[in-house]
């Protein structure tokens, strides 16, 4: 694949901000290069005095582990986010190229790309809530850069057609296919990292929000070919991680039966949440979810959606959402916390 022509010419061009650990990658010495406090942090739990690696090898050496696949294929961001914007900013030129979105998806697709001041393209699901492959196959043109596709669905909660996803990848050859895979754990659907060797325009994206109970420390993943991943390197900001965000994920991803665990009990009060919202009259639907949360069709959901509020039961109305009208995403809570918004549920509506 010919990434420079995808790639805006003054992206790839860009010498990169060199920074002090660039420049010395050991761990030991008189550090007097990057205008520190030699003092250290006080009162603070350790010392946070010096800057954390700006490449996070360790995290990458554990992530590559359990991924499957090599240090060089993977990108850590501020969340998910920062990888989005980066890649935007990689490959589309203000009110020049396009981005394609398939509504209902997630919402920072069509933010960052606004922020940017890109086209949008908004191709929308089917009413089964999967890829419309013919619409999507039209709407590409020779300015087109990225196309987005979450799998499992954020806010419907399904996973798409993997046939339709491989058509996609074999067809769209004017950028990059981004698959956004937030919420893969939860579902029995393979990641789409052990395709990154047949498709160069292939980039995937995870998360340690979910499975990993982790998202307050904002810690995305995208992994692509290693070309690609130098290149968001080069643009990212030099500190991007810090260090007690490394320091905690990397405690986590070495605890690989806490997220097992975690996993399974959510998964089993998902069906457990599955089987009572079908005894519930009202509830017109709960559509089918890979991943850590319903999205389920009500009577008066916003009167329903109002009123959890007030009994601080708090979920998320996606009734304003393309093809989403009348329904509330609800997250896959503890045992308790599951049991109370049943409780509250059926009081509302009795």
């Amino acid at each position: 694949m010919d990434y420079q022509a995808y790639i805006l010419p003054h992206i790839w061009n860009l010498k990169p901000y060199s920074s002090a650990r660039d420049e010395f990658k050991g761990n030991e010495g008189v550090f007097l290069d990057a205008n520190e406090n030699p003092i250290g942090s006080g009162t603070a739990i350790a010392a946070w005095n010096r800057y954390p690696d700006p490449m996070q090898h360790q995290i990458k050496a554990q992530l590559a582990k359990i991924k499957g696949c090599e240090e060089n294929q993977i990108f850590l961001g501020n969340g998910s986010d920062e990888a989005i914007d980066l890649l935007m900013r990689m490959t589309c030129a203000t009110d020049k190229h396009n981005i394609i979105i398939c509504p209902p998806t997630y919402g920072m697709y069509e933010v960052s790309a606004s922020i940017n001041n890109i086209v949008i393209q908004r191709i929308n699901l089917t009413a089964e809530y999967q890829l419309d492959v013919p619409a999507i196959l039209a709407a590409i043109n020779s300015e087109t850069r990225l196309l987005f596709i979450c799998s499992p669905n954020n806010p419907t909660g399904n996973k798409l057609n993997r046939a339709d996803i491989y058509q996609l990848l074999n067809s769209f050859k004017t950028g990059f296919v981004v698959i956004d895979e937030a919420y893969i754990d939860f579902s029995d659907e393979p990641s789409f990292i052990s395709e990154l060797a047949k498709y160069p325009h292939l980039i995937v994206m995870q998360t340690l929000s979910k499975a990993y109970g982790l998202a307050s420390l904002r810690l995305g993943m995208a992994y692509a070919n290693p070309t690609i991943i130098s290149l968001l390197n080069k643009i990212k900001p030099p500190y991007n991680i810090g260090g007690a965000t490394q320091q905690i994920v990397s405690q986590a991803l070495a605890d690989r039966e806490f997220v097992k665990k975690g996993i399974e009990l959510i998964l089993a009060e998902k069906e457990r949440l599955i089987i009572e919202f079908e005894k519930i009259p009202q509830v017109q639907q709960v559509y089918p979810s890979h991943a850590n949360f319903l999205l389920v069709k009500l009577q008066s959901a916003q009167a329903l959606f109002d009123y959890l509020i007030t009994e601080k039961v708090i979920t998320r109305n996606r009734s304003s959402v393309p093809l989403c009208e009348d329904t509330i995403r609800i997250t896959v809570g503890l045992p308790a916390e599951n049991s109370i918004l049943l409780e509250k549920i059926k009081s509302f509506y009795l």
